[in-house]
């Protein structure tokens, strides 16, 4: 089969040549709806320019960037990072794209980064751990740099958007514990500046009526353990914790085993995010797999298409299963694992 070249693109979308090359350069003013017809064109044959081509012609750097201001602990130990990385990797290897991923201590570093990325580093960047009124989001549309924000961002922007519902899982999981006779249901939190962490307290709160048992956590093995044993010390402790990721999960189930607790007879726990790991426990731990790596796909493509001059957009992502196993079965002798996909 012959390789699919510009002039198959042009003929596709009913243009020159040289439209194609200017719809994708930018360097020539093209209308919306003749850019949007070479994109259309490009994106039925598959084709991209050679990287050399498209250096020359676009001068782009070929390149995207993931900026992290989070401790290496965290993201040692947290397996939505490395699913999300592969997911964006599948989509960037269709074209050569490099990844940046550069690790920053705070704020300042990270903007030093971001000044970097936009004079010629990188053609754009996805936005992870997004808060509720996130400095990065005006900054980056400051620095012209294109974006595309994974979460839940409920402020106005002028960036693509990778959202899934955090909410739904929470309540079908509280729902679950209620059922299985529990009242007393805690939840450990990450760290509710995150808008997917608030999203999840949020539920929680409309679920159980009050945040009198919300605790916030860091998404660390030792904030689990740590929040656990303040929880259990309570003279009316919980009969039930929801965490947040399965390692502070993990580290809870371990505290709790430590103290005699038997699990779920004394103590039902649950986690978020579905380690690999998580379902060889003993007992096997509920969670919820939230699929990073299909948004790691979804946001890349995105930002492909919006670095060729795509309009800004939405898209949902139906990705969060409930896993219930064992850790929040009502009696020892657990049901086989349940899986169900939010609505």
């Amino acid at each position: 089969m012959s390789r699919t070249t510009i002039a198959d693109v042009a003929r596709e979308a009913g243009v020159t040549k040289a439209t194609v090359s200017h719809a994708l350069s930018g360097n020539r003013p093209i209308s919306d709806d003749t850019r949007m017809k070479v994109l259309a064109a490009a994106e039925k044959l598959n084709w991209v320019p050679s990287q050399s081509a498209r250096a020359l012609a676009t001068r782009r750097a070929n390149a995207v960037a993931v900026v992290l201001a989070r401790d290496p602990e965290v993201i040692a130990n947290d397996s939505f990072f490395p699913a999300f990385i592969a997911g964006v990797e599948s989509v960037l290897s269709e074209t050569e794209t490099a990844l940046i991923l550069q690790v920053v201590p705070g704020r300042d570093a990270e903007e030093r980064a971001y000044r970097t990325l936009s004079h010629g580093r990188a053609d754009g960047a996805l936005l992870l751990d997004l808060r509720g009124d996130d400095w990065r989001v005006p900054f980056l549309e400051e620095l012209a740099l294109p974006a595309v924000l994974v979460g839940a961002y409920e402020q106005p922007t002028s960036f693509s958007c990778i959202r899934t519902d955090d909410a739904a899982p929470v309540r079908e999981i509280v729902a679950h514990l209620r059922a299985a006779g529990h009242e007393r249901i805690a939840h450990v939190s990450g760290p509710l500046d995150y808008v997917h962490s608030r999203a999840r307290a949020d539920a929680y709160i409309a679920e159980v009526g009050t945040a009198e048992l919300l605790r916030e956590g860091d998404f660390t093995a030792a904030s689990g353990r740590d929040v656990t044993e303040e929880l259990l010390a309570l003279p009316d402790r919980p009969t039930a914790i929801l965490y947040s990721n399965d390692t502070m999960a993990i580290a809870g189930l371990s505290y709790a085993r430590s103290q005699g607790l038997v699990i779920p007879r004394d103590l039902a726990i649950s986690g978020f995010d579905d380690d690999h790991l998580s379902a060889h426990l003993s007992p096997a731990l509920t969670s919820v797999s939230s699929d990073p790596a299909a948004r790691g796909r979804a946001a890349a493509r995105i930002l492909r298409e919006v670095i060729l001059g795509a309009r800004p957009r939405t898209e949902i992502v139906d990705c969060n299963v409930v896993h219930f196993r064992e850790s929040t079965a009502p009696s020892a002798s657990a049901t086989p694992a349940v899986s169900r996909r939010t609505p």
